[in-house]
């Protein structure tokens, strides 16, 4: 079967600034064994995947082809998007521009995940249930109690329900309950079988997206015609109301190392990339900086330097980030392009 992966790159990654600026988002930066979140995403997938679509915004297209090209890979198609209006429409026009009976399989491209055995078989039953006309998505085992993260209740891979980011207590009910999984936001069906779809709960969607894409030229989609169209996620405009959607309960290892503690995480699991450094004469201090950082003292702690700005957070509590973010962009912007 022909398989397209889709990879959507769009966003910037302000909850890892600042090392993750406007001009240098998360997902390409060359942290990872000197490759992007992007380059990952691209090597695990060209196992699977005969074509690369690529859904950004202009400057991001930039990075991610030349990305691309140092993989040896080039990205079939790309889609140009003048102003983001989330995952329903990226997708959309996605499936407008392949075969209806490709299978395409929808990746973010700033997550991290281990291509085993286990990714391997999740794949291989998506596109399976793909194939016979589902919507698939990828339900990850949770681990421990995550308010971060959207929800997957399943009976099988019959989905029950979705739910949005729970608060704490919620979250642990469901993890008690062994029938929730963390929404991946990945994705596979056929291009026909999303576009039907959308066609039948967000119609004034799908003909907004075929309006735009009709005029697309040079890969780029015109403004005045993208902000035309809706701004909505695939799960609330799709995977929340079609009666076609089947999940695949997925234990592969999977992050999207969207914050500074998940990413400490993960680089305490994987020392040999010297992500993370263990500040001496500390307890539980953590430093992701180019140079030595030196500490005594100190306790619970992240400290993010680059060559002009350094950041300090309390461990667990990365989320912290958001406001600090949202200062250095009114009072000293330049820091944050």
């Amino acid at each position: 079967m022909q398989i397209t992966n889709v990879i959507l790159s769009g966003g910037s990654g302000t909850r890892l600034w600042p090392l993750s600026r406007h001009s240098r988002p998360k997902q390409f930066l060359q942290l990872f064994e000197n490759r992007s979140l992007f380059q990952h995403t691209i090597q695990r997938n060209a196992a699977f995947a005969q074509d690369f679509i690529l859904v950004t915004n202009a400057q991001q297209a930039v990075m991610a082809n030349t990305q691309a090209a140092e993989l040896e890979t080039t990205i079939a198609q790309t889609l140009i998007e003048p102003i983001g209006r989330n995952t329903a429409p990226a997708i959309a026009l996605a499936c407008l521009a392949s075969q209806p009976d490709t299978i395409l399989f929808i990746t973010p491209s700033d997550q991290m995940i281990v291509a085993d055995e286990l990714y391997k078989n999740a794949l291989e039953r998506a596109a399976t249930l793909a194939e016979a006309g589902n919507l698939v998505t990828f339900g990850i085992q949770p681990k421990h109690p995550d308010t971060g993260f959207g929800y997957i209740q399943a009976d099988g891979e019959n989905v029950t329900r979705f739910t949005e980011k729970p608060d704490l207590e919620t979250a642990k009910s469901f993890l008690e309950a062994g029938n929730y999984y963390w929404n991946s936001g990945m994705f596979c069906f056929k291009a026909s079988a999303f576009l039907a779809e959308l066609e039948k709960h967000h119609p004034q969607t799908l003909a907004a997206c075929n309006t735009a894409f009709e005029a697309t030229a040079d890969s780029e989609i015109p403004l005045e015609l993208m902000q035309a169209i809706p701004a909505d996620s695939i799960d609330y405009a799709v995977m929340e109301q079609s009666d076609k959607v089947k999940v695949v309960p997925s234990e592969f290892h999977w992050t999207d190392l969207g914050s500074f503690d998940a990413l400490v995480t993960y680089g305490l699991e994987h020392p040999e990339q010297h992500i993370v450094q263990v500040v001496d004469g500390c307890e539980q201090v953590y430093a992701i900086a180019d140079q030595p950082v030196f500490a005594s003292g100190l306790k619970n702690t992240i400290i993010v330097q680059t060559s002009d700005a350094t950041l300090m957070l309390p461990l667990n509590e990365s989320s912290r980030v958001k406001a600090v973010y949202n200062k250095v962009k009114a009072e000293q912007s330049d820091l944050t392009k």
